[in-house]
């Protein structure tokens, strides 16, 4: 239970980190990573949404930490990518990983 508890505290700092980020000023890394910073951002964006049907109800709390998981594991697959490629993501690459995070959002719901 302890290690359930840090580890919504962990995905809530990170998607209150994503989501400040994304209301101030574009930095240069976001300039300079288009594809991975939406890629990113949108993978933080589905696990804020997961906490928050978690805490609703209307997701189990197995089914929110099998979701949470494939967001993650979508994550490491975007910096598995940009490590290969020089540190960016390919177009065709940012595709593959969104069609992933299109269908990861069905399962969540609204």
């Amino acid at each position: 239970m302890k290690t359930s508890r840090i580890a919504m505290v962990a995905c809530a700092l990170a998607t209150v980190i994503g989501l400040s980020t994304a209301a101030s000023a574009e930095t240069r890394w976001q300039r300079h990573h288009p594809r991975q910073h939406q890629v990113l951002h949108r993978a933080n964006h589905q696990i804020a949404r997961i906490n928050h049907e978690r805490r609703e109800g209307e997701l189990t709390r197995a089914q929110a930490r099998a979701d949470r998981s494939v967001d993650r594991s979508i994550m490491r697959q975007d910096h598995a990518d940009a490590r290969a490629n020089g540190g960016y993501i390919t177009k065709a690459q940012q595709r593959q990983l969104n069609h992933e995070e299109n269908a990861e959002s069905r399962t969540i719901g609204h």
